[in-house]
């Protein structure tokens, strides 16, 4: 697996394309999608570690960005036209960050914007919006750990920090914040710093881009290490006897070796979901 910074202006879908090439592999898959014009960290598992998506893709996510006040868009980012303007000159960082720690924070309901790869009935909202199609959605839950605002060289302009679990829109809440404060706003600037325990740190240019160890996937989850009759058992997909904790549970050989990804499955067994290099 890697970590990519990814530039504006390509897809989720065009970096994993030019990683193909880069590496010569075609599995190849992205946990968690930035939009075209936002920029940052977007982990990317390649080959065999493409079956440890799954642990991946659920991880909490931190942003940074500015707000532009005063302006609603098509998009509720700065990608599309707009559609009304207000004057908020009168709102300071204060009064939006009081808004948005009261009303935009810890279990939030958002409706998912058009411009989302969210699939309905099998197809993305944004080709359906790019039809000129709207159709109703609904409310999903999503938690928001933590909403910064802090005031820029501009007054037009807020500057925001956010940590979010997976399925959160920034763009949703830039657009929230807006009416909330009486008018209307819009994102810019959309960069993701965090996925999980990846950060802009390890974050490299997709010329550039090398392989993380496959263990790396998995580093959140509890390890185990099991003896070689285990491991035996493991490769041939058996129950076992279940570990402290809830899982699931990241198991090693004694080499230091990923063997396979166990999961609870009754009270007192675990069971494999993922075995890397089963019979």
């Amino acid at each position: 697996m890697t970590v990519i910074d990814k530039p504006a202006g390509m897809t989720s879908h065009d970096v994993v394309n030019q990683l193909r090439r880069h590496f010569g592999e075609k599995r190849i898959g992205h946990a968690g999608t930035l939009d075209p014009g936002a920029t940052g960290v977007l982990v990317v598992a390649v080959g065999n570690a493409t079956r440890l998506m799954r642990f991946l893709s659920g991880a909490d996510k931190t942003y940074v960005g500015e707000v532009v006040l005063g302006t609603s868009t098509t998009t509720l980012d700065d990608g599309g036209e707009v559609t009304a303007t207000f004057d908020m000159s009168g709102v300071t960082a204060a009064q939006a960050q009081r808004v948005a720690a009261r009303h935009l924070t810890g279990d939030i309901e958002q409706i998912p914007p058009m411009v989302s790869a969210l699939k309905v009935d099998g197809r993305r909202l944004h080709e359906l919006a790019r039809e000129g199609i709207e159709i109703e959605r609904a409310a999903r839950p999503v938690r928001v750990d933590r909403f910064e605002v802090e005031a820029t060289d501009d007054p037009g302009v807020l500057r925001i920090g956010v940590d979010c679990t997976t399925g959160t829109y920034i763009r949703t809440l830039a657009d929230d914040l807006g009416h909330l404060l009486g008018g209307a706003a819009h994102l810019r600037n959309l960069r993701r710093t965090r996925v999980g325990r990846f950060t802009l740190d390890q974050a490299q240019a997709m010329a550039e881009s090398t392989l993380l160890p496959i263990e790396s996937a998995v580093a959140h989850l509890p390890a185990v290490t099991v003896d070689v009759p285990t491991a035996e058992l493991i490769t041939h997909g058996r129950l076992l006897p279940v570990w402290s904790g809830d899982g699931p549970w990241a198991v090693f050989d004694e080499s230091g070796e990923l063997l396979a990804v166990y999961e609870a499955f009754r009270q007192d067994q675990a069971k494999p979901v993922v075995v890397m290099n089963g019979a």
